[in-house]
């Protein structure tokens, strides 16, 4: 017999939001949109609140919330709607801290609710490929190259240029995600150069460079100032060949052919596993992206450049 879809409500309606979980929702058999807290948005036909606190009480049918807004204000968030027995996916990313996810981890587990912490590029669709064809090989080099136009994918959104917005590690933190996902050995950050416009808390743009346990050249370029074609590219020099893991991750080139993939969305894959998750009773909470970027403001020398403004 079928079971019953769970009952899931979406927390900030922005962008992310409309574009990417409410359609994947409403492709999944597993899940139903049956609310939205937002102060500002709301989605037609689904059932408004103004706050958590109201949803969480007026709502106890909903199961699960999926925590959309900035990543400074998700951890109480996050914090109430566990103690509320409700199962939590977390946008990426997962907190403003590294403690602030390890105690919502212990929260999750002290009061049995699924927590998961989301990293959509790890579910691009040519992710798997690039991490089966890396397995076992011996890496010479892995170049990451990820510059964007921040005016075109956050336009006046002020609150990534505050301390917890992560600045340039917001789309940063993606290809940190797969490089962890896929890479087959321990990495960890030896440096890193950071450029701060001279008016802004985070930074613009990125040098990072990583050591391993077997030598391997690994390095990331993030910017933010990219005018023109994006660019979120991963290649890899290996004993065997060359891959090159383009467009976030949908496409994946080996030894300069293409490997074609089967098409799918991003989020309907995360969804999918947020159901998995909760029918089997875990988590899945890996921070391996957030250390990275962590120790990058960490070890970072920071370089001051020229003003940013929208």
């Amino acid at each position: 017999m079928a079971t019953a879809p769970h009952k899931i409500a979406l927390v900030g309606i922005g962008k992310i939001a409309r574009d990417q979980h409410v359609p994947s929702i409403g492709g999944n058999p597993d899940f139903e949109l049956a609310a939205t807290v937002s102060r500002h948005g709301s989605v037609e036909g689904v059932e408004a609140f103004p706050d958590l606190g109201t949803m969480l009480a007026k709502r106890p049918d909903i199961g699960a919330v999926a925590l959309c807004m900035p990543p400074q204000a998700r951890f109480s968030y996050a914090v109430e709607a566990l103690a509320a027995g409700r199962h939590v996916l977390l946008e990426k990313p997962p907190g403003a801290t590294l403690s602030e996810v390890h105690e919502l981890e212990r929260l999750a587990a002290q009061h049995g609710c699924t927590l998961f912490a989301t990293w959509h590029s790890r579910f691009a669709v040519a992710v798997p490929a690039a991490k089966a064809w890396l397995a076992g090989k011996r890496i010479d080099r892995l170049a990451i190259i990820w510059k964007e136009d921040v005016r075109r994918w956050h336009p006046g959104q002020e609150w990534i240029w505050e301390p917890g917005g992560l600045g340039v590690f917001d789309p940063g933190i993606n290809a940190l995600s797969i490089l962890t996902a896929i890479y087959p050995h321990p990495l960890h950050l030896a440096s890193a150069d950071l450029s701060f416009p001279e008016n802004r808390g985070t930074p613009i743009a990125a040098s990072l460079r990583f050591a391993g346990p077997q030598g391997a050249e690994v390095t990331a370029e993030f910017d933010w100032r990219q005018e023109g074609p994006q660019t979120w590219d991963i290649e890899v020099d290996a004993d065997t060949g060359h891959m090159k893991l383009s467009a976030g991750g949908a496409s994946l080139v080996i030894d300069g052919e293409k490997v074609e993939q089967l098409p799918g969305r991003e989020y309907a894959r995360i969804y999918r596993r947020f159901a998995e998750l909760i029918r089997t009773g875990r988590s899945d909470v890996d921070l391996s992206p957030m250390v990275h970027v962590a120790d990058a403001f960490t070890l970072g020398r920071r370089i001051v450049v020229e003003p940013f403004e929208f």
